[in-house]
């Protein structure tokens, strides 16, 4: 195939990362080339997909139906590139809204550059005034969180809802202090929640939600719920939650989750779960007292508010909170910042879990030419 030489990190055998030679068609007119310079690591997705434990590589995917099952498509490897968090510099360009020099967000993979096209990409301008390494939220990450608001609200407002609807005045709870918990954590405070609770097992990352000015509490051994009911007694046989944003990818967290709500409230579940639910029971909370679970899943803002609710609106709401709270996001969010070289090796040993603390935000660097 001809056209431009690139690396990225991809899977060519299950547990194997590596770095590959790919290639990326030229630009042509309206198109840009992006110098890739950070790009962050989703742990959790990326690992996934080192060990093929998602579930695109254990059943078979229908598209068309959208199901698994027996005749579907099974994943297999190599799996060519990973990774949805970067941010490059335009180094050439034949698209009039792009011009050379500009920094842009995009979700593109842990690659050495990228061939942009406007018209069928979500590319994000970086501005001058934010930490460009912060760049790595804009185009899908914090897009992700600003979903899970969304559908809150429209759980509670309709189709017609504002992005605080969900939130503004509320009680709400977040299991998991990951990237994705704290910044929809975060997001919750800026959109005036009444409280805002984070339940997380691990005492480094309940540290870190502390740091950020949020409350913390211990779902080490899965009773987080009782400590949430305590706080916020809203009446006789009315305690708990509002409403959840659940950001694990773990059963155990969604039981939390259900068991902390009050009656008709909702979890909105942002978590990526690759195995069974038998902490899960649905017989118990979510029967008796009438709750409600969606998934806010980033490929979709909630039914009817497409036409309002565009990717790059949600990237602005990404920005609004990066200017407020950028400068605490960057000192106690970003763990780890390596050499893009040094990723495979990173993801091997989170695979293999070789490392006695996994990162809350990995960040591989690129050196930018010149």
């Amino acid at each position: 195939m001809s056209g431009r030489a690139v690396r990225s990190i991809g899977v060519p055998e299950p547990g194997r990362p590596a770095i590959l030679d790919d290639v990326e068609p030229e630009p042509a007119p309206g198109q840009a080339w992006v110098t890739t310079l950070w790009s962050g690591i989703s742990a959790g997705t990326e690992v996934a997909l080192v060990r093929g434990t998602d579930p695109h590589h254990r059943a078979g995917w229908d598209p068309e139906l959208r199901a698994f099952g027996p005749g579907g498509r099974l994943a297999g490897y190599p799996v060519p590139g990973l990774g949805y968090m970067e941010v490059g510099r335009i180094t050439e360009s034949r698209a009039g809204a792009l011009p050379e020099g500009l920094l842009v967000a995009m979700a593109y993979g842990h690659r050495t550059g990228r061939c942009a096209d406007p018209g069928g990409a979500v590319v994000i301008p970086v501005p001058d005034d934010l930490d460009p390494l912060l760049g790595i939220y804009l185009a899908q990450m914090g897009p992700i969180c600003g979903n899970g608001l969304l559908h809150a609200a429209a759980a509670f407002a309709g189709p017609g809802a504002t992005i605080d609807d969900g939130v503004r005045g509320r009680q709400v709870l977040i299991t998991g202090a990951g990237v994705i918990g704290l910044l929809s954590a975060l997001l919750a405070v800026r959109y005036g929640a009444g409280d805002v609770v984070v339940a997380e097992p691990s005492p480094e990352r309940r540290a870190v939600a502390e740091a950020l000015g949020l409350t913390a509490v211990d779902d080490a051994d899965g009773q987080a719920w009782s400590a949430v009911k305590q706080r916020w007694r809203n009446g006789p046989g009315d305690h708990g939650a509002d409403v959840v944003l659940q950001c694990r990818g773990h059963d155990a967290a969604l039981a939390t989750a259900l068991k902390a709500l009050r009656p008709q409230g909702v979890v909105v579940d942002l978590g990526f779960y690759q195995g069974g639910a038998p902490n899960v029971r649905l017989g118990e909370e979510f029967h008796h007292n009438g709750l409600s679970v969606v998934c806010a899943q980033i490929g979709r803002v909630p039914r009817g508010m497409a036409g309002t609710w565009p990717r790059a609106a949600l990237a602005a709401v990404t920005l609004d909170l990066l200017r407020q709270r950028g400068d605490e996001v960057r000192r106690h969010l970003v763990t780890d910042v390596l050499r893009f070289e040094d990723g495979p090796a990173l993801l091997a040993d989170l695979a293999a879990r070789r490392l006695p603390g996994s990162p809350l935000q990995a960040v591989l660097r690129f050196d930018e030419p010149g």
